[in-house]
């Protein structure tokens, strides 16, 4: 046998009961906004455009168009539709930008842990740095909103290999980082079990437009098509 995670079991999804929610339904649909924060020539990055010399002011400044602009008018665009959002949250939004979280309370945004900053990744992180990290972060959150988050994305989906055990550890319920299913999948931790909530990768902005080099028209064309689910 090839070595393995042993996070969940194999299970198709056509040999598996119909999936219901608690109040009856079949389908859920959540909306997730990342608001991100990044260290100013440091670290790791996100560049539209590549090969900039240093200071890197034209990926510094479409990076912080976000939060400035962006974010403020995906938020009205919901908030007229009524519908509340997943906030993807670096916790150092917190420190920057105070008046947009304060806008994503009042909206009733569910807000989910990004680690601190993009400017982090978490691979190779020892033990006891990463469960400090995850602990730091939701405490700032929860310092900013009055709410803990209970759930968890990864900067850059980069995980050690004990970053569920940790989670459920340090009180997260649910993570967004492992994109294997259409369902939630409940995995494995050594003191007991995360919920593991799909995230599409292929609608993934970032990865999507920098990564795949999708164009813009057919970006939105990704967003507006339905993706059929197995029930």
């Amino acid at each position: 046998m090839l070595p393995t995670h042993d996070r969940y079991d194999y299970s198709p999804i056509t040999r598996r009961a119909a999936f219901r929610w608690p109040n009856g339904s079949k389908l859920a649909v959540y909306f997730a906004l990342g608001l991100e924060h990044y260290a100013f020539g440091q670290g790791m990055s996100e560049n539209l455009v590549s090969g900039m010399s240093a200071p890197d002011v034209l990926n510094t400044s479409w990076r912080e168009y976000g939060n400035r602009v962006g974010a403020w008018r995906v938020l009205d665009c919901f908030s007229q539709a009524g519908i509340p959002l997943g906030i993807l949250l670096n916790s150092a939004v917190c420190e920057h930008a105070p008046e947009l979280i304060a806008t994503c309370r009042a909206a009733g945004c569910e807000m989910i842990a990004h680690g601190y900053s993009n400017s982090d990744t978490m691979a190779g992180m020892q033990e006891a740095t990463e469960a400090a990290y995850l602990r730091d972060v939701a405490a700032q959150i929860e310092h900013a909103t009055g709410k803990r988050p209970e759930g968890w994305a990864s900067p850059w989906i980069a995980e050690t290999v004990l970053t569920p055990d940790l989670l459920h550890e340090s009180g997260y319920t649910y993570l967004l980082d492992w994109c294997m299913d259409d369902q939630p999948v409940w995995m494995k931790t050594r003191t007991g079990r995360i919920l593991s909530v799909p995230y599409s990768q292929e609608l993934n902005d970032s990865s999507a437009i920098i990564g795949r080099q999708v164009s813009a028209t057919d970006f939105a064309d990704l967003i507006r098509r339905p993706r059929v689910v197995a029930q």
